[in-house]
């Protein structure tokens, strides 16, 4: 986060939407538009270097760019920026592909501009934007996961218990109360979690829980 707060690159290749989310990012004070694009002909790995965004903000249905290249791409550069996708349906195969790749979350097109903002916000303090139903129904349909490969990591009874927990989506706070613990040390279990699962971040995390059988997409966490 910059020193005049959330820098954000939006790339849209409808431009009556991304005029409208710059529009509502740079109402906010603590955010910045940093620059626009359209997605069809766009160097987003490019504008990501010269501009250097927190957050990168982009559409998941292009012409003529690939979002989950450009996602592998820029979060390959010296300074990552975390990678948010927009999308008209949550149940777009694009942006399940685009979280294996390693984007944060999504958001949805039709969200109302203060979720818009709120995602934005979270994932620039990183935190994972995840909607536990839409990634259950992502992966089931996409039907990727086998048998749990997750054993072989060495997650202890509680780490699992607290990867299944982030699984539903809960923050720290909330798994510290749901588990009776304190907050530092459910982070740790958190960072002990995404090491052993060699996972860049929450999201990563919950994508191997279910690939990997840990967790049944079918059923609720």
């Amino acid at each position: 986060m910059g020193p005049t707060g959330i820098g954000v690159l939006v790339v849209d290749d409808e431009e009556i939407v991304g005029a409208g989310l710059c529009a509502i990012l740079d109402a906010e004070p603590d955010i910045t538009v940093l620059g626009e694009a359209a997605e069809d002909g766009a160097d987003v790995p490019g504008l990501v270097r010269r501009l250097r965004p927190d957050v990168l903000l982009m559409g998941v249905r292009t012409s003529a760019t690939d979002p989950v290249a450009a996602t592998r791409h820029v979060l390959a550069s010296d300074h990552p920026p975390r990678v948010l996708i927009l999308t008209t349906f949550g149940n777009d195969g694009r942006v399940y592909d685009a979280l294996r790749a390693g984007a944060t979350g999504f958001v949805l097109k039709r969200a109302r501009p203060v979720e818009i903002v709120q995602a934005v916000r979270t994932v620039a303090a990183g935190e994972s934007l995840l909607f536990p139903a839409a990634v259950r129904e992502l992966i089931a349909t996409r039907g990727r996961c086998g048998g749990d490969r997750l054993r072989d990591t060495g997650l202890t009874e509680r780490e699992a218990e607290v990867l299944r927990l982030i699984a539903r989506g809960l923050s720290n706070a909330e798994i510290a109360a749901e588990l009776v613990l304190g907050v530092e040390t459910v982070r740790t279990h958190v960072g002990d979690v995404l090491a052993k699962l060699g996972a860049r971040d929450r999201t990563q995390a919950v994508v191997a829980a279910y690939e990997s059988g840990f967790i049944d997409p079918r059923r609720p966490v």
